[in-house]
């Protein structure tokens, strides 16, 4: 049952994308950021953990960030992806830490 959730909520989120992946996309698209080429992952749990830890066997880099910093500043995003293209033992930190949540949800 737990497997079924999961396909559904990727599914979902692959064709229903939040405004920060939105904004994301805009900057990554097509070779527009020092003509790299990016694909797209969502996170979902400790799988992303061993899954970063294949992609990067594999030589794939792996960059999270968090959405308000997508949403409230793309250029700085932007910013930060170019010197971790161009160096490959540079792994930037978050820009801004998680929003603490509050109640259930």
């Amino acid at each position: 049952m737990r497997d079924s959730k999961l396909k559904y909520r990727v599914r979902e989120l692959r064709t229903q994308p939040t405004d920060a992946e939105k904004t994301l996309w805009r900057l990554l698209r097509q070779g527009q950021l020092g003509g790299w080429r990016f694909r797209r992952q969502h996170a979902e749990s400790s799988y992303d953990e061993k899954r970063d830890r294949y992609l990067r066997s594999l030589g794939w880099r792996v960059l999270r960030f968090w959405n308000p910093d997508i949403l409230t500043n793309p250029e700085g995003v932007a910013e930060t992806i170019l010197p971790a293209l161009s160096d490959p033992d540079h792994l930037p930190p978050p820009l801004t830490p998680p929003p603490l949540r509050r109640g259930g949800g």
